[in-house]
């Protein structure tokens, strides 16, 4: 039976699927596995399933040495914590979790639309100061939503189904920026570049994959090209929206708002953007329903049972 370590706590279900089929030794615990916790997941164990913060990078692979491991299952679709090319170098195989996390990514993205938009987190301050004087004609007008324009930085899956929710549900007109041009089941333009797609719409959704290639894409340049109505919403990866540059832009009235449910070096969230009245902020909740939890749990522990059948893993990244 082969010896797994499941790096952070899951839901009971999951748990109890892997132990049926692998000896696993259980880190039941919210927090990332340390350097010397990462170098012993390589060194003692044939496989781990490891997620967001453990940060499994060259440094850990080369005092690993020759690692025992041979496969990281990945929990969660984004996997840029993991160096992937020197853990395939050093033999093994990385798996994520697509699919499992496309509706609840996309809804939430639809919230912080909503919220930011329609100033919803600032009114619920308000209410909750006891300072709210009631209902006025004229007191806190945002943005109408219905029958604007959404752009969709990285037309994946998640792209497509906050694209296909924002066309369908609320009327916008949907422009993309993607590698490659797009067979969708509703209209859309695409866009050569994050900046032409920044000009043109209401609300800027980033939603590409983390990578050295998307590192601050959405930056000072991109930022500058957005309308001063305009509104950022970003459920992808903190980083690859430059921070400082939207705390900058927002600081200065450039745009009209953000909403923000990862951050460039989370957990820490810079206090200029948390004294921001104009942006959203939530605590990473892409997925954070029981259902998903445990569908991406069942999807990573599957890419185990596949690698160590001899069987092709569902999910190779």
């Amino acid at each position: 039976m082969s010896r797994v370590l499941i790096g952070r706590n899951l839901p009971e279900s999951v748990l109890a699927e892997a132990r049926k089929i692998f000896d696993v030794t259980y880190r039941d615990s919210p927090y990332p596995l340390s350097h010397a916790e990462m170098v012993e997941a390589l060194t003692e164990y044939d496989g781990a399933l490891v997620t967001l913060g453990d940060a499994f990078n060259a440094e850990v692979f080369a005092e690993a040495g020759v690692p025992r491991a041979r496969i990281l299952a990945n929990f969660g679709v984004g996997y840029n914590h993991i160096d992937v090319e020197v853990a395939k170098r050093a033999g093994l195989t990385v798996t994520n979790t697509p699919g499992a996390v496309t509706d609840a990514t996309s809804d939430i993205a639809m919230t912080l639309m909503l919220m930011s938009c329609r100033r919803a987190a600032e009114g619920e301050r308000l209410v909750r100061s006891g300072k709210w004087e009631g209902w006025h004609p004229v007191q806190m007008l945002g943005t109408h939503m219905t029958g604007k324009r959404v752009g969709i930085l990285g037309m994946g899956r998640i792209g497509q189904a906050i694209a296909r929710r924002c066309h369908f549900g609320f009327e916008m007109e949907v422009s993309y920026v993607s590698r490659s041009e797009k067979s969708l089941d509703f209209p859309a333009t695409r866009c050569e570049t994050p900046e032409a797609l920044a000009a043109e719409v209401d609300i800027l959704v980033v939603s590409v994959p983390a990578s050295p290639a998307t590192h601050h894409m959405v930056n000072a340049d991109v930022l500058a090209e957005m309308k001063p109505t305009a509104h950022l919403v970003n459920i992808a990866r903190g980083d690859i929206v430059d921070e400082a540059a939207l705390i900058a832009a927002l600081e200065e009235g450039r745009i009209a708002g953000a909403g923000l449910d990862v951050y460039e070096h989370e957990p820490d969230v810079p206090e200029a953007l948390r004294a921001l009245d104009s942006v959203v902020l939530l605590p990473h909740l892409g997925t954070a329903t029981l259902e998903v939890r445990e569908d991406m749990g069942r999807m990573a522990v599957e890419n185990l049972r596949a690698f160590f059948a001899g069987e092709d893993v569902p999910n190779p990244v």
